[in-house]
């Protein structure tokens, strides 16, 4: 037993006024690009918040991408996902330099940052967050941003998708999802197995696919209103968030200057091995959630 579509009483085949894929894929990614815009300044000033929010905005974009790929990847998609990478290099260098300055200001890491790193990540912060600045003010991305609303409204993809509507019918969109969202948790738990063994860009990967999964979840929660998709949400976020506090945590660690100790070895944050070991039992708490939320 797997998600199934929502059973709506009365409704027998897909009518003009039931959203169908395009449409539910339009709505996600307008939102996206409404997001993008209204965190413009905010990222422009260096506020960590309104980075964070256009690094999740084009994840979401990339998600939805990615459930609907069948319907919406194009030769211009192709070509805006470039565009996003190149954004988002410098979107990510500035996300991770706010993150470890987060680390480094809590009480229980404090003095240790002032003596293994000393002001080096603020100096890495300001370079950044100078670079982000040059990629947000530049012509690049904001023929990005037009070319992106564009072709969400109507890109090549539209016509092929209206065009098979008109030979086949739009189908449903409650069986699209859930038959997709079914792959989806599958290959999650795939990919996740022996999950304390798996390497670092492995698990990184693991990390992604979640978050993903989660944000078309989240996306989706209205139209597939079944009882699983409570706890499949639940299972992914933990599972995405505490792979990414592992993941924080070792880059952290990884900025300590190498200290003139036995093997110049780099002296770890407090509490170091423990609380990486907590988040590693987290995450396989995770992940046997999302295996327990369904039987696909």
């Amino acid at each position: 037993m797997g998600i199934r579509p929502t059973k709506v009483p009365g409704r027998n085949k897909v009518s003009s006024a039931t959203p169908d894929c395009a449409t539910a894929f339009q709505k996600i990614a307008r939102d996206c690009v409404t997001s993008i815009k209204a965190h413009h300044r905010g990222a422009r000033a260096a506020d960590a918040e309104a980075v964070h929010q256009i690094r999740v905005a084009i994840t979401r974009l990339r998600a939805a991408v990615a459930f609907f790929g069948t319907i919406v990847i194009d030769a211009e998609w192709l070509r805006l996902k470039k565009e996003i990478a190149w954004l988002n290099a410098s979107l990510g260098a500035a996300r991770d330099s706010d993150v470890s300055v987060e680390y480094t200001r809590r009480k229980r890491y404090q003095a240790w940052a002032e003596r293994e790193i000393g002001d080096g990540l603020a100096r890495r912060r300001v370079r950044d967050h100078e670079r982000l600045l040059r990629s947000l003010r530049s012509v690049r991305f904001q023929r990005m941003i037009v070319a992106m609303a564009d072709w969400v409204e109507g890109g090549p993809w539209l016509g092929r998708w209206q065009r098979r509507v008109r030979r086949d019918g739009a189908g449903s969109l409650d069986a699209y999802c859930a038959r997709e969202l079914n792959q989806w948790r599958k290959r999650l738990l795939r990919k996740g197995r022996d999950l304390e063994n798996l390497t670092a860009s492995r698990r990184h990967r693991l990390r992604i696919r979640s978050k993903r999964f989660r944000y078309m979840l989240e996306a989706l929660a209205e139209r597939i209103a079944v009882r699983e998709l409570k706890h499949l949400h639940a299972a992914a976020k933990r599972l995405q968030r505490a792979l990414g506090d592992h993941r924080d945590l070792t880059r952290l660690a990884g900025l300590a200057r190498s200290s003139p100790g036995e093997g110049g070895k780099r002296k770890a944050p407090p509490g170091y091995r423990r609380r990486k070991q907590d988040l590693m039992e987290d995450a396989i708490e995770a992940y046997r959630g999302l295996k327990r939320a369904g039987v696909g």
